[in-house]
C-alpha cells in the first residue's frame, strides 16, 4: 500500500508541476500557476503522513517506507531546482526565454559539488525521517527493516561525492567555440 501511494505522490508531485506552469504560461495566470506549482511540498507531507500512519497502526515496516523516506529527502532537497529547470523549459519554449547554458569547465565541477550538497541534505532528510519513525513506533521488531536504509544512504552519498571529485580531479571540457560558465 505505501508504494503505491509513493506512486501516487510522484504522479501528483509532476502534475502540479506541469499543470502549474501549464496554467502560468499558456493560460497566463502566473500566481494561479505558482500556488498549484507549491503543491509538491504539500504531497510529501500527505506521503510522511500516511507512511506515519500506517506504521503507528500496527504496520510492519518494508523497504516501501524507507523508500517513502528516501523520495521525501529528495523532493526536498531537489525539489527547487527540479522546479526551476521545468520552469525554465516552459519560459524558454512558451516566452521564447534564452535557454540555460549548460555548464562546462569549473562551473560544472560546482554544480557537481552543489548537487553532493543537496544529496548530503536528502540524505540527512531521508535519515531523520527514519530514525523519527523508529523512535515514534517504538517496537523494533515491526521497524527492524528501516535500519537497512542508512548503509544505501552512505552508498548514494559516497556516489555523489566521487562523482564530484572526479569532476574535479578531471573537468569537462567545453566543446570549440562553446561559452564557458
Amino acid at each position: 500500500m505505501v508504494l503505491v501511494a509513493i506512486v501516487v505522490c510522484e504522479v501528483a508531485f509532476w502534475v502540479a508541476l506541469l499543470g502549474g506552469l501549464a496554467v502560468r504560461y499558456l493560460a497566463g495566470r502566473p500566481r494561479l500557476g505558482m500556488a498549484l506549482v507549491f503543491l509538491a511540498p504539500v504531497i510529501d507531507l500527505l506521503l510522511l503522513g500516511f507512511v506515519a500512519i500506517d506504521l503507528l497502526g500496527g504496520g510492519t515496516a518494508s523497504w516501501h517506507h524507507g523508500l517513502a523516506a528516501l523520495y521525501i529527502g529528495i523532493s526536498v532537497a531537489y525539489g527547487h531546482r527540479m522546479i526551476a529547470w521545468a520552469d525554465a523549459k516552459f519560459a524558454t519554449r512558451f516566452r521564447g526565454a534564452q535557454p540555460r547554458p549548460k555548464p562546462v569547465g569549473a562551473a560544472y565541477t560546482i554544480a557537481c559539488w552543489k548537487d553532493a550538497a543537496r544529496t548530503l541534505l536528502a540524505v540527512a532528510i531521508a535519515g531523520a525521517i527514519v530514525g523519527g519513525l523508529v523512535l515514534i513506533v517504538g517496537a523494533p521488531e515491526r521497524t527492524e527493516e528501516l535500519l537497512g536504509l542508512f548503509p544505501l544512504l552512505g552508498i548514494v552519498l559516497g556516489i555523489d561525492v566521487l562523482w564530484a571529485v572526479s569532476y574535479t580531479l578531471w573537468p569537462k571540457k567545453p566543446a570549440p567555440g562553446q561559452a564557458v560558465g
